[in-house]
C-alpha cells in the first residue's frame, strides 16, 4: 500500500476513545464500552490519555496521511493539537499488545 494514501476521519469513532459514551454514533455497546475502559486503564498506568493515543495510534501505519478528529470549536482544536503532541512512551504499545488490545502486527508510534 502506498504511503501516505489515507486520511483518518474518526480516530474517535464518535466519542468513545475521547471519553463520550457514543461509538458509532450511538450509545456503546456494553463490550465496547469495557473494551475502551481497559484500553483506558493500560494508558492511565502509562501517565497517557486515552484520547492522545487514540489520535497518534493510525499515524503510525504508512498509508495514513493524516486524522480528522472532528473538533468542534477553537478549545477542542487545541486540545487536540496538545494531543497530537504528548510524548507516549514505547511501552504503552507493548502493554496494549501484551493484554490483547491491540494486533501483534499492528503498526505503533515510535
Amino acid at each position: 500500500m502506498p504511503t501516505g494514501s489515507i486520511v483518518v476521519g474518526g480516530p474517535f469513532n464518535s466519542g468513545i476513545p475521547a471519553g463520550r459514551e457514543t461509538w458509532n454514533y450511538d450509545t456503546a455497546p456494553p463490550e465496547i464500552a469495557a473494551r475502551a475502559k481497559t484500553i483506558g486503564t493500560v494508558c492511565e498506568r502509562r501517565g497517557v490519555p486515552l484520547p492522545a493515543a487514540a489520535l497518534q495510534f493510525p499515524l503510525a501505519h504508512p498509508a495514513v496521511a493524516a486524522v480528522i478528529p472532528g473538533p468542534r470549536d477553537v478549545a477542542e482544536f487545541a486540545d487536540n493539537l496538545k494531543l497530537l503532541q504528548l510524548p507516549i512512551p514505547p511501552a504503552l504499545w507493548a502493554d496494549l499488545r501484551a493484554e490483547k488490545l491491540l494486533h501483534p502486527d499492528a503498526p505503533t508510534p515510535r
